[in-house]
């Protein structure tokens, strides 16, 4: 199939592509602006089937031809989603598609492909990039699942091992690959939950040097950074988390070149494709009428938990927020960041203990009704977890230590809902009282 299909955009007519018509493609023009908001807006709209200003949802599991020549030639490559040519909906579907557009615009990417989950995501494009015997160089700082995945499952069933090292320390990064070996770079733009920031261009000079593909998590960070603009082969998503926004949907989406996209899509080889990690098309076009209001919400999460940092700090805590200028990886952010859309949605309080971080999430709950004590980030009321004990739980202690997870580490997801001030008076008579 050719390398651009996934970016398809503007619908041809089955007759012009059975009798080899004009086909000439329009691809996306949105790939190269630098505000991701302006990306969204430049690219393709997909009109409904009577012509609603949303997309219609093709609810189809499978799809039917005119022609019985035509479904030989589709599944030898020769028609495909570009020219409006649908096999079977694990493989490509029309709603699905539409979204991923959204995401490659998004993150300023040639193609992407939205899944079930970012975990499925994640785990497809590590076993599209590396074959049984391969390796991984990955961040020390990884969300619980995503390390687990690398350190246990990985190794037992596929043979692709992983080195885990201190991504700020570029010669270590550097010494770890394995030149001929190695086959992936992979990170986090923003650490779960120890909040990091990673040097995305100086880490993409190192892994490209050596001819290994740059694999990024964005999931902390959308409209915040844009790895791919940053030199990142490939840019991974939780969509579930801040895109979705309603703590109602598990989503994820691969986001990188259109050769590597078609790749986990090919009827023999390709992960998606195989493994078969389905988005559901109705999931899909919810999604998709969420993304356009998504750098709203960005600017307030991210806009709110910098006041709330600068405040809980002024009081005495000890607070991790890449927005503060004490932190270490602050100017490496702001040389990177999307200046209208903040530092991130999320801050961290350290409470030195398990207990003391638990009396501090209760309080916040059950008394001060500030926020809900839930994993998962992005949603529109502030979540609470105990990061060593919850989400980085598949960590053992020595590993949580050395990525500075502390036994009363609080991660904080920000909210939008209320006043600022509401939520503040809120916050602060619940450390009040716990004081």
């Amino acid at each position: 199939m050719e390398d651009t299909y996934v970016l398809a955009t503007q619908k041809r007519s089955r007759s012009d592509d059975v009798n080899g018509g004009d086909t000439a493609k329009k691809l996306a023009a949105a790939q190269g602006t630098a505000d991701p908001a302006a990306a969204l807006a430049s690219a393709r709209h997909e009109f409904g089937e009577h012509g609603g200003v949303n997309m219609s949802i093709e609810a189809s599991a499978t799809f039917t031809v005119m022609e019985p020549e035509t479904m030989r030639r589709m599944f030898t490559g020769e028609l495909g989603p570009d020219r409006d040519f649908f096999i079977y909906s694990r493989h490509f579907n029309p709603t699905v598609l539409n979204l991923s557009r959204m995401m490659a615009a998004l993150e300023g990417t040639e193609a992407a492909y939205c899944t079930a989950s970012g975990m499925s995501a994640i785990s497809a494009v590590l076993l599209q990039l590396c074959s049984h015997g391969g390796h991984v160089v990955a961040s020390r700082a990884l969300y619980g699942g995503t390390h687990a995945l690398l350190s246990h499952f990985l190794p037992r069933t596929c043979g692709i091992s992983t080195s885990f090292v201190e991504v700020s320390d570029l010669d270590m990064v550097e010494a770890a690959i394995v030149e001929g070996k190695t086959k992936v770079l992979y990170f986090e733009s923003v650490s779960n939950p120890t909040l990091y920031v990673a040097n995305i261009p100086e880490l993409c000079r190192v892994a490209h040097r050596k001819g290994v593909t740059v694999v990024v998590d964005n999931t902390f960070a959308p409209m915040v950074l844009s790895p791919a603009r940053l030199g990142a082969d490939v840019v991974v998503h939780s969509i579930s988390k801040f895109i979705s926004g309603g703590a109602d949907i598990i989503a994820g989406a691969v986001c990188g070149p259109a050769s590597l996209v078609n790749s986990m899509m090919d009827l023999q080889q390709g992960a998606i494709m195989l493994l078969g990690p389905t988005m559901n098309a109705k999931v899909a076009f919810e999604l998709s009428e969420r993304i356009p209001h998504l750098g709203l919400r960005m600017k307030e999460h991210c806009k709110r938990a910098l006041v709330f940092a600068r405040r809980l700090k002024s009081l005495g805590l000890k607070v991790i927020y890449p927005g503060l200028e004490e932190h270490p990886h602050h100017e490496l952010l702001k040389s990177m960041h999307n200046k209208e859309y903040g530092y991130g949605g999320l801050l961290c309080i350290d409470m030195e203990t398990e207990e003391k971080a638990n009396r501090l999430m209760n309080h916040l709950q059950n008394h001060a009704q500030f926020g809900f004590m839930a994993v998962s980030l992005g949603y529109y009321e502030t979540l609470m977890s105990c990061s060593g004990s919850s989400t980085s739980s598949e960590l053992s202690p020595e590993e949580k230590a050395l990525v500075g997870i502390s036994p009363g580490l609080v991660r904080m997801s920000v909210g939008y809902i209320g006043t600022l001030e509401q939520k503040w008076a809120q916050l602060e008579k619940a450390l009040s009282r716990l004081n």
